[in-house]
């Protein structure tokens, strides 16, 4: 006999029987922190040093100083105390400061981190690393993440990273190794998330989106015109240009949004201005998710075109929730997030910024990164909105992330819908010489949790056995109408560990492979005859 349970009760009852493991790792180099053993391999190493550039994302005093001085293998790294448990604390970051003149040779301007068996006598081989690509003469936030970064394993028949029991040192190493090159870097914030209490979303699921393929006139059904002056004629920020819903500022053509900004004399509501550009807003909006925006930006000192979000219940006139009758909030307390702005004056600079109670006009909740190239190539501009924080990046390189300790209505507006806008404002410094520029936008995409998460099922319990498990597990089957199955491994946290494609044979079906399991709790789920079917077991 099968029981009617909802999967929310099942981890409910896990988290209340069960005891977890939970490790979290963190120094800042100025006496808030649990690594008490930092080394230098073949480098360098001041775990105290004076930040020499407090600027951008980190004004901390202190700061770890890395000096490779042409060793082959130069690194840092630490050891803990106990292996680390990679199933749902997966999640590595830290800033990473490199000055240009610091480095020599013409290596990849990169970082990685190694996770190796400290007590291994060759710790090496047992090495899994990822490596991300990183901006001189810039802080920034880098996050690994051992669940879905791409990593590469020094043995390739090692399982993947999260199923590994053996990790209990870190290593950090600047622009590759096998090379005699000379780099300074400096390092702050390192940080080992605790899983439990900072899961890691699964923004997979595309829920809407506009590649832009049409010619001419944009999407109607997307997207909304904002034209409507505020009270007394001239925008905020003090703002000279008309947005306008013409073709002229806004179309569509091979393959790209291009929303123009323009120098002409143009009078609409009552007003005239000499210059026209275009603000539209989503007639979509969505709490929690993943945005990309892929899109090359404008020149000309005096703009300002920015990719960023509001509040769906503000209170704006003409802007398109206003008109549909959710304005209930003014600004700042329905929040506002950046993706993406940019200003001419300081051309290949791109910020992020949160907009709040506790924090706006003068905003001190921003970041921001160097792109060399903004105005002449396409990058792809991004915004992880969970529950608990706010990620931002450009081409995956991470530079801000909004986490406040103190989550109210002062600093946290963001447990509401936003929708986008996009648009080219003019400031009164707009250069004389200046005629017209157009953002190129080649998509938008929102990405949200899957809609079949385990969190919103309704199973069926079935019979298996054994629990404990060693290695195998059986699950009798009702239904054998099925003969292939699509079975999900999944941890506790909710996390997707592997995906099998099981045979079924006499109402029943076998999962083999799990003897590499870390010892836990897990969750297989899978569908048979319409049915959606959960097994919690234990790992031995």
């Amino acid at each position: 006999m099968t029981n009617r349970i909802s999967f929310f009760a099942i981890i409910f009852f896990v988290l209340l029987s069960t005891s977890s493991f939970a490790q979290t790792i963190q120094d800042d180099f100025e006496g808030m922190g649990n690594i008490s053993t930092w080394t230098g391999d073949d480098c360098q190493l001041d775990v105290n040093f004076d930040n020499p550039v407090m600027t951008g994302v980190n004004n901390s005093p202190k700061v770890l100083r890395y000096q490779d001085v042409g060793g082959i293998y130069a690194n840092i790294r630490f050891d803990v105390g106990q292996d680390l448990n990679l199933i749902d604390n997966h999640t590595f970051t830290f800033k990473i400061y490199v000055p240009s003149s610091g480095i020599t040779g013409s290596q990849n301007n990169q970082v990685s981190l190694k996770l190796q068996d400290g007590t291994s006598t060759t710790p090496w081989s047992t090495q899994s690393e990822i490596i991300k690509n990183i901006n001189l003469d810039q802080w920034q936030t880098v996050t690994f993440n051992f669940a879905s970064d791409p990593y590469i394993n020094l043995d390739p028949t090692s399982v993947i990273p999260i199923l590994r029991t053996d990790f209990n040192r870190v290593l950090i190493q600047v622009n590759g190794e096998n090379n005699t090159d000379e780099v300074l870097a400096y390092l702050d914030d390192f940080s080992y998330v605790d899983a439990g209490t900072v899961p890691t979303p699964n923004y997979t699921q595309l829920v809407w989106s506009d590649e832009f393929n049409g010619t001419g006139a944009i999407n109607s059904s997307k997207w909304f015109h904002q034209t409507q002056l505020p009270a007394g004629g001239s925008w905020f920020n003090n703002e000279i240009q008309h947005y306008t819903n013409r073709i002229d500022n806004t179309s569509e053509g091979n393959g790209n949004l291009n929303l123009i900004a323009k120098k002409e004399s143009f009078t609409d509501q009552g007003f005239t201005k000499q210059y026209t550009s275009a603000r539209l807003n989503s007639k979509f909006a969505f709490k929690y998710g993943k945005v990309e925006i892929r899109a090359k930006l404008p020149t000309g000192v005096g703009t300002w075109p920015a990719i960023w979000m509001l509040g769906k219940n503000i209170t704006e006139s003409g802007a398109y929730f206003q008109t549909q009758g959710f304005g209930t909030t003014s600004w700042p307390e329905c929040g506002e997030i950046d993706i993406m702005e940019h200003w001419g004056t300081n051309q290949n600079f791109v910020q992020s910024a949160m907009h709040t109670p506790s924090s706006f006009g003068a905003t001190e909740n921003h970041g921001g990164q160097i792109i060399p190239t903004a105005s002449s190539e396409f990058h792809v501009y991004t915004l992880e909105w969970s529950p608990d924080r706010m990620v931002f990046s450009v081409d995956d390189v991470t530079h801000y992330i909004y986490n406040p300790a103190v989550k109210n209505a002062n600093t946290w507006p963001f447990d509401e819908e936003q929708y986008i806008l996009l648009n080219i404002a003019i400031q009164p410094s707009i250069a004389a010489s200046y005629v017209q520029d157009t953002m190129e936008i080649d998509y938008v995409r929102v990405y949200q949790e899957p809609s079949t998460a385990l969190n919103e099922y309704q199973t069926e319990e079935p019979t298996f056995f054994p629990n404990p498990v060693l290695d195998q597990l059986v699950i009798e089957m009702e239904d054998n109408s099925d003969k292939e199955i699509n079975v999900t491994l999944y941890s506790m946290k909710g996390g997707v560990l592997k995906g099998y494609k099981v045979s079924t044979s006499q109402n029943s079906m076998t999962i083999s492979g799990l003897g590499n399991l870390p010892e836990g709790v897990y969750l297989l789920a899978y569908t048979v005859g319409g049915k959606n079917y959960v097994v919690k077991f234990i790992k031995a």
